[in-house]
């Protein structure tokens, strides 16, 4: 079949796009306000896009129930700051709660049970309970295009400043994704758990 993504079809029962664009890696953003309040919220339209420099982007849709910018964008925008953790197995259901729609005032660290812990150069906690957590910069917030205005969608892109990785992931100086057991964002309410690796080498690459 074909779908048209600009109208509904009847032969599906949903949009079918975030099913289709599978896996995707989910980006545990931790940032702050202006005045120093945590927030803490995942992202599934989130990647890496750069190695050198280190960049990452996230992609915020809609808005925040008490209306005006979600958040994370709000307060990357003011603060010029966020933090990426890598959302894994072990913490799925705090990954879960901390996507809840809640009032500005309330700190999703503590909603999902989760320790706040310092970074080294920007001002929002990490998750210490996170293997890995990416400290960023802001570098640019574009407005992404929509014919609704309340569902306007911002990207954040950054760069990354200094990562955070708990040495028991370290294993002969290579991060072991196989100690992370990360999870990805599917489409609707489905998840995946990485479980199982495999290696390829590109022709010419290094090992």
């Amino acid at each position: 079949m074909f779908y048209a993504c600009d109208r509904p079809d009847p032969r599906l029962s949903v949009n079918p796009f975030k099913a289709c664009i599978v896996p995707r890696p989910i980006g545990w953003i931790s940032t702050v306000d202006a005045v120093g309040v945590p927030n803490l919220a995942p992202f599934s339209f989130f990647n890496a896009i750069s190695e050198q420099p280190p960049m990452v982007m996230f992609c915020a849709n809609g808005q925040h129930v008490e209306g005006g910018e979600k958040d994370s964008v709000k307060n990357a925008r003011e603060t010029g700051e966020f933090v990426v953790n890598l959302a894994t197995w072990d913490l799925r259901y705090a990954v879960n709660e901390s996507s809840a729609e809640v009032a500005r005032s309330v700190d999703e660290f503590e909603l999902a049970g989760l320790t706040p812990a310092p970074c080294n150069r920007v001002r929002p906690p990490r998750v210490a309970q996170s293997p890995i957590s990416l400290e960023c910069v802001v570098c640019d917030i574009y407005e992404l295009p929509s014919e609704e205005p309340e569902d306007m969608g911002r990207m954040v892109m950054g760069r990354v400043l200094g990562i955070h990785i708990a040495d028991e992931a370290i294993v002969q100086g290579r991060v072991s994704v196989a100690k992370l057991h990360p999870i990805a964002r599917l489409g609707y309410s489905e998840y995946a758990r990485i479980e199982e690796i495999f290696k390829m080498i590109r022709p010419g690459a290094r090992v």
